[in-house]
């Protein structure tokens, strides 16, 4: 069976590469040869295979045979179909032996390839700083020119073309795949996938430092960036760099002053996601984090992480000037405008600073005429609170002086 099949195999005498018949090598020794016998009548081209001019007349005719079963997308090609098809089953069959990031297209894997040789082989003509990919060096031109692609619905601007395409759909609300469990919808097969691990708590990306478990890819090769140190997205604006580029999309809103998350409550406005997650439990009064010693509530976790401070008497924030040392790094932040003078909340009546916020809402009262505290003496309002304090001590040093008068005038008598 075996010499049978050795028999019917057809090397190709310039690469060795083996072929099952006659036609297919023949058809194959062309690629050597360079021999384009095969025409286009339209534009002229030339090709070695028939099926090559058969495929490209498709380009002039518009038609394109091939259907994806899931979206009824069309391509000119089975080729340009088997790979969009990798869009929904979330296959990646090309894997960087570097950092075991894989991708749809060999295409992909090759450009990311530079990211750990080091080579730049695309420069800017303006500033001359030298990119990895094209799209990196055509996205770094826009901060020169200004030019930014706009959505045609709301008028926003974006720097890439792929976060327009991906914000269109905001207005469009076209979502394909729904969760069973949640309900929330996704444009993308394998996006559903990567979420419905939410559900099933699988963890199927294992770092192989420090064995932490990922369920998507992306979380693993961000992880990664810990231990080798790597961040390789860079922001256009301030040039800072992230390890994911989901990062640098979040940083990119302090630029653009982006907050596209807002509470149905309040309306308040957020740039993240997470924040606004915290924010509404300010209106539901939710406090699940609870502390250990004291059992106080609090909203957020970094809140109780600050709060736990307080019981173990940590002050890891420390001056660099007088070496006062702070629970918080907020206390520190006010405690150095004590030296640097500054003082950046402004009165908008009377235009007066102040180095602290507390300190203006204080004062704003002396124009509101609001009266935030009684004195319990005389009834009188008071709008600050030194000021109830300063009143307070006069009555007292007020009654110890009428008090003393009345004990010499018993005496006389």
């Amino acid at each position: 069976m075996s010499n049978h099949t050795e028999k019917n195999v057809y090397p190709c005498p310039e690469c060795q590469k083996k072929f099952s018949g006659k036609t297919p090598l023949n058809a194959h020794l062309k690629t050597h040869t360079r021999e384009k016998p095969y025409q286009c009548s339209e534009c002229l081209k030339s090709f070695s295979l028939k099926s090559y001019l058969v495929k490209h007349a498709r380009v002039h005719t518009g038609k394109k045979p091939h259907h994806c079963s899931e979206c009824l997308k069309t391509f000119l090609t089975k080729s340009h179909l088997d790979s969009h098809l990798r869009v929904h089953s979330g296959e990646k069959p090309y894997q960087c032996s570097e950092c075991v990031k894989s991708f749809t297209h060999k295409s992909n894997l090759i450009k990311h390839m530079r990211a750990h040789t080091g080579e730049k082989l695309y420069q800017c003509s303006v500033c001359n700083k030298d990119f990895t990919y094209e799209s990196s060096l055509i996205s770094h031109f826009r901060a020169h020119t200004g030019d930014k692609y706009q959505c045609s619905v709301c008028k926003k601007d974006f720097f890439y073309k792929s976060s327009l395409i991906s914000h269109l759909r905001v207005h469009t609300g076209e979502n394909l795949y729904h969760c069973s469990v949640c309900l929330k919808t996704f444009l993308k097969k394998s996006k559903l996938i990567t979420h419905s691990r939410i559900h099933t708590n699988e963890k199927p990306y294992q770092c192989s430092v420090c064995q932490k478990g990922f369920n998507q890819k992306s979380g693993l090769i961000g992880h990664l960036g810990i231990h080798t140190g790597e961040k390789p997205h860079q922001c256009l604006e301030c040039l800072k760099t992230f390890l994911t580029k989901a990062h640098l999309d979040t940083h990119m809103r302090v630029h653009t002053g982006d907050k596209p998350y807002q509470c149905s409550v309040c309306l308040k406005v957020f740039s993240i996601k997470s924040s606004l997650a915290r924010h509404l439990k300010v209106h539901t009064g939710e406090k699940p984090y609870i502390c250990s010693v004291c059992e106080k509530g609090f909203n957020n976790k970094s809140n109780l992480t600050s709060h736990q401070r307080v019981h173990a008497g940590e002050k890891p924030h420390q001056c660099s000037l007088c070496l006062k040392v702070f629970s918080k790094k907020a206390h520190l932040d006010s405690h150095m405008r004590v030296h640097t003078g500054e003082k950046p909340f402004q009165c908008s009546v009377c235009h007066k600073d102040f180095s602290h916020k507390s300190s203006l809402i204080y004062h704003m009262g002396v124009h509101t005429r609001e009266s935030s505290y009684q004195c319990s003496v005389n009834q009188t309002d008071i709008s600050q609170k030194s000021s109830l304090i300063k009143q307070f001590r006069a009555h007292v040093i007020e009654k110890s002086y009428v008090s003393k008068t009345s004990e010499k005038s018993e005496i006389k008598k």
